[in-house]
């Protein structure tokens, strides 16, 4: 199966609320690998690695867990990395 990779913001009230440990989660059950991390400007940013509908099904069940808290999800297609080994919370 052909691997792809996304890069994906999530704005809204994502920070302070479990946003991270539940999206690590989702992507480890969808058997996704990459990372979910706080950025800065109180954005979440993640890197997606896996089947292109393994990733639809994990933003789709990140979006319905935070549905009253996501203001906005932005994706962008990025090349595959393959250091990204497993899915990791990083800081």
């Amino acid at each position: 199966m052909s691997q792809t990779a996304k890069h994906i913001i999530f704005s809204g009230r994502v920070q302070g609320v479990g946003f991270r440990f539940t999206a690590h989660n989702i992507a480890k059950r969808c058997g996704l690998t990459g990372i979910v991390r706080n950025l800065p400007d109180g954005t979440v940013e993640m890197i997606a690695q896996g089947s292109s509908c393994d990733i639809s099904d994990c933003i789709s069940d990140i979006q319905e867990s935070f549905a009253g808290y996501l203001r906005d999800v932005k994706i962008n297609e990025i090349n595959y990395n393959p250091r990204y080994t497993d899915f990791r919370i990083t800081f």
